[in-house]
């Protein structure tokens, strides 16, 4: 569908990068009105109203991977950034705020707490090496993942602000 007919949503997000400091927890999503479509993600989704950007990271990883954490395990908001998302059936408009959840080992997360929507469009998850991401065959969303976890570092400077990109299984064509 042209990028005029499809429905334009706009929204905001958190975002959780989950990392032992070499390698990060993604998601695999898909377009399932794209057939073959993939993307590696850090977990994370929309704030639900009234909720905070961390109350909304703290649940989006506890749903995305099982792990329930306090708000003090979150460092940030590291980054914010607006994103414009082009899928086969809308044009999603996203302000994202990015979270940093160190952890001291990897984990296999549990998928109990998908939602219907995720359950149709996550194909799985791996942890993957960041030095490894930019020789990933699929695309890594945000696609400066490994600054974003050096950023961690420099509590200083949060939250940067990132400007605005696209990244779209379609494009949108602005």
């Amino acid at each position: 569908m042209a990028p005029e007919l499809r429905p334009r949503r706009s929204r905001s997000a958190a975002r959780v990068i989950v990392t032992d400091g070499q390698s990060v927890l993604l998601l695999a999503d898909t377009d399932p009105g794209l057939p073959g479509s993939r993307w590696w993600v850090t977990p994370g989704g929309g704030i639900d109203a009234g909720e905070t950007s961390l109350a909304a990271a703290q649940r989006e990883v506890a749903e995305e991977t099982g792990l329930v954490v306090g708000p003090d395990r979150l460092l940030g908001p590291l980054a914010v950034r607006i994103v414009v998302h082009g899928y086969s059936d809308q044009v999603l408009s996203q302000t994202e705020w990015f979270y940093l959840l160190p952890v001291a080992e990897l984990f296999d997360p549990d998928p109990a707490g998908l939602t219907a929507d995720e359950l149709i469009t996550l194909d799985g998850w791996a942890w993957h090496p960041l030095a490894d991401l930019a020789g990933l065959p699929d695309p890594v969303w945000p696609a400066d993942l490994p600054s974003l976890v050096a950023l961690g570092e420099e509590t200083g400077r949060w939250p940067v602000d990132l400007g605005c990109v696209e990244e779209s299984t379609l494009p949108v064509n602005w």
